[in-house]
């Protein structure tokens, strides 16, 4: 964790000659400005403006000034960047032209959230399973629909032909300082999953957002294209993010059970969030992607998985959620509603402790089920009490 007078000496001794300060917008695509690192002080104290107007649902023409103004507790190297004069990076808190927070700012938004749970004497950590394809590039650069290769779960070299790619993913996700668990080829041709340590809510989600941007650099590097579309190949696994929370509360009571209870109370109106496309809904409901508001231990077939664990290791695993999403306002809503079941004192269900993918209808027609498609989870989010006492103003519509 850096201050601001540390990065200012960092930046002048290790010769980094520009600063990129990283901001997400509405729909969680990462945006950067890059300065020089003599304006990186009047950066800290002022901000930098940028033009709002030009970003979907941020200003309009007529107030359109914003400022950028860098966390220096997220600094990173960009080590792809030369190592004579450096390039660094930084997220950013947005601000007003008056100093005032910019209420759309995710970032902020995931913040309150996390404040509202330690208000609660509830802390969380959160961590995420990102899936995505590597496609071949035609002649001109340009992606195609081509896995780099056909191998299936886990599978090694030389079925496997994206072994060096996510070596070099995780080996220049340790230089940003974030750390790696596991990484394998998932089910889809050239699918492939790489998953890393928990963290609190907002370094999760900073750390969901600079691994799309790493996987999507590293492959560009080696000639291929990362795919993060729910369902790149029809007929074929899609990509899902998976998002394990655990809970901890400081009076030592076991909020764990309330806390998914109010997931699972509120699931139905946050999917948009989580799924935030069209073809997010062709993916849900098949090759173990979930269809039914249900939870079970260790079950793959439900919406919510408790993995076999215990202590700070037992988590709820929400397995809805795709690469789409963006993470701090996924993480955000799910800290809100794990709250309401807490403050409600909410019950689970039953667990179903049954194959879903394979059950009879007599037994799924009785289930509650996710939104079907973009267009009714639309609805839901935009009707919604919970979402709309949330999100700022109009938030729901730019997602249309």
């Amino acid at each position: 964790m850096y201050t601001k007078e540390e990065v200012l000496a960092y930046v002048q001794e290790e010769d980094v000659k520009f600063v990129r300060l990283a901001f997400c917008d509405i729909m969680g695509r990462q945006k950067n400005i890059s300065i020089l690192s003599d304006e990186l002080r009047r950066a800290f104290e002022d901000g930098i403006s940028f033009d709002a107007s030009a970003i979907e649902g941020f200003g309009s023409i007529i107030k359109s000034d914003l400022f950028l103004v860098p966390d220096p507790s997220t600094l990173s190297v960009l080590p792809w960047r030369p190592a004579t004069g450096k390039v660094v990076r930084m997220f950013c808190d947005i601000k007003y032209p008056d100093g005032t927070q910019f209420e759309k700012d995710c970032r902020y938004i995931l913040k309150q959230a996390v404040k509202a749970a330690g208000e609660k004497g509830i802390s969380l950590n959160f961590g995420s399973e990102i899936e995505f394809y590597l496609f071949k590039v035609d002649e001109n650069g340009e992606p195609t629909n081509i896995p780099i290769d056909n191998a299936t779960y886990m599978d090694i070299a030389p079925e496997d032909r994206g072994e060096n790619v996510r070596r070099e993913i995780c080996l220049t996700l340790l230089d940003m300082n974030i750390k790696p668990e596991s990484s394998h080829h998932e089910e889809g041709p050239g699918q492939n999953e790489i998953v890393f340590n928990y963290s609190d809510p907002l370094t999760a989600a900073d750390n969901a957002a600079t691994f799309k941007m790493v996987v999507r650099t590293v492959a560009m590097r080696n000639g291929l294209y990362a795919n993060f579309t729910p369902k790149p190949l029809p007929g074929k696994s899609g990509n899902g993010m998976h998002i394990n929370i655990s809970i901890e509360s400081s009076d030592g009571k076991d909020r764990f059970e309330s806390f998914m209870a109010g997931i699972l109370e509120h699931i139905k109106e946050i999917t948009l969030f989580l799924n935030p496309s069209v073809n997010s809904y062709m993916r849900l409901g098949e090759k173990k992607a979930p269809k039914y508001i249900t939870w079970s231990p260790e079950n793959r077939s439900q919406l919510i998985r408790v993995p076999a664990a215990t202590g700070k290791y037992r988590r709820i695993e929400l397995r809805s959620p795709d690469p789409m999403a963006n993470p701090y306002i996924a993480f955000a809503l799910l800290i809100h509603a794990g709250l309401d079941g807490i403050n409600r004192n909410l019950k689970a269900c039953e667990p179903v402790n049954i194959d879903l993918y394979a059950a009879d209808r007599s037994v799924t027609d009785r289930l509650d089920r996710l939104p079907e498609s973009f267009a009714e989870a639309f609805e839901l989010a935009k009707n919604s009490d919970f979402v709309n006492s949330i999100l700022p103003k109009s938030f729901v519509e730019l997602y249309r």
